[in-house]
């Protein structure tokens, strides 16, 4: 079935009962440029509505780089707290910076959080022809000798690919500080220097790492970090915990709205979302985009931001990027 067809399959039995409650203008923020996750969060949702008439008014995306979400954050809560119109994107990237202080003076309780709607996952990833065939024989190497374990990825110190490496020299037992890392601009650099040997381990997400296997890059899978195996053509992938690891790094895709909004007009976001997450078509929609299930909405959600926020900033602590 192609795309079109599926959303209006999917919001057409949405439709019943909202349409009278639905904001006017509605708005997606995405806070970054065009292009790359946060505009895909937005564009899914944005096509979901509109394709299927879910309101009246079409949902416009629009762009506010900066801090992976400081900007928009700021913004939101200062200018437009009480916008219940407009959706604003979020990351596992967001909570993070979120978590390290730098959105600024907000925190965690400024905004009200409303809908996941799916996550990634980190993974481990080696070139084909490595001598790791696991995760526990690349964690073996690196306890025998960091300095020859080149862990490469996107993103500087403190950023949730360092945080990977970082969690993945933590489970070896090797200091944090000793371990070499590479930052790359993105997954296409880290890869060609994965498959030139300047990296022994791309730390990268599972989503990509699907792309890549499905187009015949040269690449083994060592782990994924998650509790629990991925569905689809990555369940035959082991997880780190089930090889002996304690290494979850889920990064999920979500929304928030200001602080201002009202709970009636809060609510009718997290139904609208609720109504959409139970739909089979939902999850060819969230395949499509990359994302595997994550689906929480309203006080769910709430709860588990608040925690992951606390978990990251006690992480972030451990490992030197923030002071008390």
């Amino acid at each position: 079935m192609k795309s079109k067809q599926i959303l209006a399959t999917l919001v057409a039995t949405l439709v019943i009962g909202s349409a009278q409650a639905a904001p006017d203008k509605p708005e997606c923020i995405a806070p970054a440029k065009p292009g790359g996750g946060f505009d895909l969060t937005c564009k899914l949702v944005q096509s979901a509505l509109q394709e299927g008439k879910f309101i009246a008014d079409p949902m416009r995306v629009t762009y506010m780089p900066g801090g992976i979400g400081a900007v928009a954050y700021n913004t939101v809560i200062a200018q437009k707290p009480d916008a219940a119109n407009a959706i604003v994107a979020f990351s596992g990237g967001s909570l993070l910076n979120l978590a390290q202080g730098k959105f600024g003076r907000y925190n965690v309780d400024d905004v009200r959080w409303l809908a996941a709607i799916g996550s990634d996952y980190g993974v481990a990833i080696v070139r084909d022809d490595s001598p790791y065939k696991d995760l526990k024989s690349l964690m073996e190497a690196f306890q025998a000798d960091p300095t020859k374990i080149v862990l490469g990825a996107g993103g500087s110190v403190g950023s949730q690919d360092w945080m990977k490496a970082a969690l993945t020299a933590k489970a070896a037992g090797v200091d944090y500080k000793k371990m070499r890392f590479v930052a790359f601009e993105g997954g296409g650099e880290a890869l060609t220097a994965l498959r030139g040997g300047h990296i022994q381990a791309y730390m990268g997400d599972a989503a990509e790492a699907r792309t890549m296997l499905d187009g015949g890059a040269p690449i083994r899978v060592l782990a994924v970090f998650n509790d629990q195996r991925l569905p689809g053509t990555m369940s035959n992938i082991p997880t780190a915990t089930e090889q002996g690891f304690d290494i979850i790094w889920p990064i999920i895709r979500g929304f928030y709205v200001g602080p201002k909004v009202t709970d009636e007009q809060y609510q009718w976001w997290v139904e609208a979302f609720n109504k959409l997450m139970q739909t089979p078509e939902f999850a060819k929609l969230q395949e499509q985009q990359g994302l595997f299930p994550f689906n929480k909405t309203g006080a769910e959600l709430d709860a588990y931001v608040k925690e992951r926020v606390k978990f990251y900033a006690e992480l972030a602590e451990s490992f030197g990027l923030i002071k008390k």
